[in-house]
């Protein structure tokens, strides 16, 4: 029996039988209804979780070879991707141009939709141009349907450069992108509360990858030290009183000490630690963490054990 014209294959442009009476729902229930539905998303992205340790391991493979982590999306897709860029640098202490978001429409998009542009396959493969994509990157493509016009025109632009490719998506690509990208992560989440309304389960599953691969790539290069965010760089009153604390904990010392000690770094929370923990200089210290690898672990011995309060 042929399916009617109005049924889309997508899984994410399916109804949602859970919620077909969600419009007479009183507001408790409301919630209610998409709280379950939300509460589904982590077991769809714990299903994917081999596919994006495989992908965080091309991450690092991309950026060890000097290149970078170039996203690719549109809408909620594009913002979550720019998002993710933009968290980088402040997290990881990286430059902001290793981790790079592109969305459809431009950066005005980001603020006022734009979902036109997602169509445009000609701005697809000239975004991938200005943002100089080279073979030695990494680009993953962001669409929850998987059939976003406008990314994957970027994707076919990346692989014809040279590029290593991925892409998220909450429903199954096209046989084209299946075949020719590198990694495919794709945690069906099902149809959501309100039918093609992406911005819910398909974006948070969509925000919970995207954290795992930066997060995963970044302590692989060894921008953490155990569980700390040694990399970062205290250039704000928020920063600077978690980099101190961090150099309190690690080094034993006090909090005027651990001040003094990120100021002689230049900022450094991960310089400061080897500084004091091995009483050297900052060049001294720079020198050990190079020979290390960039991994504080290496240059200093094993973190503190947590302590509880």
């Amino acid at each position: 029996m042929t399916a009617p014209d109005f049924l889309d294959p997508r899984l994410t442009e399916q109804r949602n039988p859970r919620t077909e009476r969600v419009d007479v729902a009183a507001t408790l229930e409301i919630v209610d209804l998409i709280n379950a539905e939300d509460a589904t998303v982590p077991a769809a992205v714990r299903a994917v979780r081999a596919e994006i340790a495989r992908a965080i391991d091309l991450v690092v493979d991309a950026l060890r070879q000097g290149g970078r982590l170039v996203y690719v999306g549109a809408g909620t897709s594009g913002r979550l991707g720019v998002l993710d860029a933009s968290e980088c640098p402040p997290t990881f202490g990286t430059p902001p141009e290793m981790v790079v978001g592109v969305i459809a429409g431009g950066y005005a998009a980001l603020v006022k939709s734009s979902e036109g542009a997602e169509d445009d396959v000609n701005a697809g493969m000239e975004a991938m141009d200005q943002a100089r994509v080279a073979a030695h990157d990494f680009v993953l493509g962001i669409a929850a349907s998987g059939t976003t016009p406008f990314v994957r025109a970027a994707l076919t632009r990346a692989q014809t450069i040279g590029a290593v490719t991925g892409l998220v998506s909450c429903s199954d690509p096209p046989k084209i992108l299946a075949e020719t990208c590198d990694v495919l992560i794709l945690p069906k989440v099902g149809p959501e509360v309100l039918t093609g309304s992406t911005r819910m389960k398909a974006g948070t599953a969509t925000k919970l990858v995207l954290n795992t691969l930066s997060t995963g790539a970044m302590i692989r290069l060894g921008r953490a030290y155990g569980n700390l965010m040694v990399d970062l760089m205290a250039v704000s009153d928020k920063l600077r009183d978690r980099g101190e604390r961090i150099v309190m904990e690690v080094g034993g010392v006090d909090r005027p000490a651990a001040r003094r000690a990120i100021e002689a770094a230049a900022g450094s929370v991960k310089l400061a630690i080897v500084m004091v923990k091995q009483r050297v200089s900052k060049d001294e210290a720079g020198r050990l963490l190079e020979q290390a690898g960039g991994f504080v672990r290496r240059a200093v011995g094993e973190p503190p054990p947590v302590r509880s309060r």
